[in-house]
């Protein structure tokens, strides 16, 4: 059954076309690679299922409800969640704190409430960051940062995750860690869309791949099938290779 539906996705920036009929669907308990050069739109899709950017054209159903034109506080709320490719920690929080400002109602505009110490303990075990918790971001090492940003988006309780880079600037130990991680999160019942640049990473971890090129589709097929698709070698020749 698919969790998301993404049907016809046009996004435009005064005269530019970020995104241009683009679509496709997540089934439930699927992880999903969400591929394509630099500049193909992967992040204008995430943010347009996010509500932080209006659609332009076409719609978006979460477990078939109609989200196009949700806010994102609105998504968040049924289930959907974004670990984005910029960590943006409050520095001035420890870990705990920063975990538990995203369980509070409404986020930022309540600070009561929210997560026992219990619960927040919880979601940074879940990633296995909670040694960190009285640390202070800063002085976190960049993978342990990363994983903050997900226990971030795991404080909401999301039957959706979609995961922005999330090997970033890793070593190779790292996103192997990180990667079995994620698949953790698949056996606890999650559903994930991943965009990352790390092509080892990402097709070891991913069921199926969907290929953005210049805003549209291209090409969608097992790892196997995208990595040997001549169209995708042939988009990706201008930029990093598969």
């Amino acid at each position: 059954m698919s969790v998301l539906e993404v049907e016809n996705l046009t996004k435009k920036f005064g005269g530019l076309v970020a995104v241009d009929d683009f679509s496709f669907e997540v089934d439930e308990g699927e992880i999903v690679g969400l591929i394509g050069p630099n500049g193909s739109g992967k992040s204008t899709v995430f943010n347009c299922i996010m509500g932080i950017y209006g659609v332009t054209e076409g719609s978006i159903r979460f477990n078939g409800d109609d989200i196009t034109d949700d806010s994102t506080h609105q998504v968040v709320n049924k289930g959907l969640s974004r670990v984005s490719q910029e960590s943006n920690p409050i520095d001035s929080m420890s870990v705990a704190g920063n975990i538990k400002l995203f369980t509070l109602p409404n986020s930022i505009v309540s600070l009561r409430g929210g997560a026992t110490q219990e619960e927040i303990y919880e979601y940074a075990a879940r990633i296995d960051i909670e040694d960190d918790l009285q640390e202070m971001p800063d002085e976190l090492p960049h993978a342990d940062v990363r994983r903050l940003e997900i226990a971030k988006a795991l404080a909401t309780e999301p039957e959706l995750l979609l995961l922005d880079e999330p090997f970033a600037g890793m070593n190779q130990a790292e996103i192997g860690e990180l990667a079995a991680q994620i698949e953790r999160f698949r056996e606890e019942g999650m559903t994930m869309v991943v965009v990352d640049h790390n092509m080892g990473g990402l097709m070891g971890l991913v069921d199926r791949v969907v290929v953005l090129n210049n805003g549209d589709f291209l090409a969608s097929g097992t790892p196997e099938e995208i990595a040997e698709d001549d169209a995708v070698q042939e988009a990706y020749l201008a930029g990093e290779g598969l």
